[in-house]
């Protein structure tokens, strides 16, 4: 690693928002004005930056033309007061190269990249998919999702992408508590570093206790400042004040890792007075139990912060 980006703080995986139009895509079109609404109030609430183009953004949905929007749309909506890290999921590394370029051309921060996409790839061609993205100069947090790639980002072939110029973080989403420790081990056996940013909500709390130093995540959402008040009070060593503001959630946080999670989180920020609003295919509508679930389990979350000092504006 040869530089630094401090993504320190709540970075939130953007939902997207539409409207209903006949000549959009599924009948939906990206409601931009309302996008950059949620993002000004993802600041206003305390959260350090914003992901555009993640898969909670829904960006394999998007035209070309679209996703290039979505990235402009989040840089001028949040201006100087955070960062804007932009997702740059490709099946290739020309693709990937593409999005990287065009996001650095609109003022990205930086960039978010799985492994390649709908491809089984080789530890040595996904090495040379992250060189390549390299090459445009944004830092790059990689990301590790084994469910979604069916490719593992494991703690040696992290360490060997770490050596990477711009390389500097990992979005680590796994499930694996253990990995926090198991990158920084493989990383010093390598002669590098690498920042392990939280990637699942339902395991931010353990994986900061062992090291985590950011939470690029997706239930803020819904609840930003409760978010922040828990990352706030973990890097400060309150953990028994993290952990009862965690423990207050941690019922929808676990949507967070289901394959449901944008539908899910969509409908928590329906319920929160935001407007989350529907999916795009290939996601569909939520059956009734799945979304009476998910409401209760909402519900009881909204229904446990509400007597916290630290509710959203």
């Amino acid at each position: 690693m040869t530089e630094h980006l401090d993504l320190g703080g709540v970075v939130v995986a953007t939902a997207l928002p539409y409207r209903e139009d006949s000549g959009a895509p599924a009948g939906l079109a990206v409601d931009y004005e309302r996008y950059a609404e949620h993002c000004r109030w993802l600041i206003d609430n305390g959260c350090r930056g914003v992901g555009p183009n993640g898969s909670l953004g829904e960006y394999s949905s998007l035209t070309d033309e679209e996703r290039r929007r979505v990235v402009q749309v989040a840089v001028e909506a949040v201006g100087d007061r955070g960062i804007v890290i932009a997702g740059v999921h490709a099946p290739g590394w020309h693709q990937a190269q593409h999005w990287a370029r065009l996001a650095k051309e609109d003022g990205a921060d930086g960039v978010l990249c799985l492994p390649p996409t709908m491809y089984r790839s080789a530890p040595d061609d996904i090495v040379t998919h992250y060189e390549k993205v390299a090459e445009i100069g944004l830092p790059i947090m990689i990301y590790n999702n084994p469910f979604d790639t069916k490719v593992d980002l494991t703690p040696d072939l992290v360490a060997r992408i770490a050596r990477i110029p711009k390389v500097v973080a990992v979005k680590e989403f796994s499930g694996d508590v253990r990995r926090a420790f198991e990158i920084e081990e493989q990383c010093a056996a390598a002669g590098t570093t690498i920042d392990v940013i939280a990637g699942a909500d339902d395991v931010l709390f353990e994986l900061m206790v062992d090291g985590a130093t950011g939470w690029f995540a997706g239930y803020p959402n819904v609840f930003p400042r409760e978010a922040v008040a828990i990352y706030d009070a973990m890097v400060e060593g309150r953990y028994d004040e993290a952990r009862d503001i965690y423990r207050r959630l941690i019922g929808a946080f676990r949507w967070d890792s289901r394959p449901e999670f944008v539908q899910a989180i969509k409908l928590g920020m329906d319920m929160a007075g935001r407007y989350g609003g529907p999916c795009r295919p290939p996601r569909a509508a939520l059956s009734e139990p799945m979304a009476a679930q998910i409401r209760e389990e909402t519900q009881r979350a909204l229904d446990a912060v509400a007597e916290l000092s630290v509710r959203s504006v």
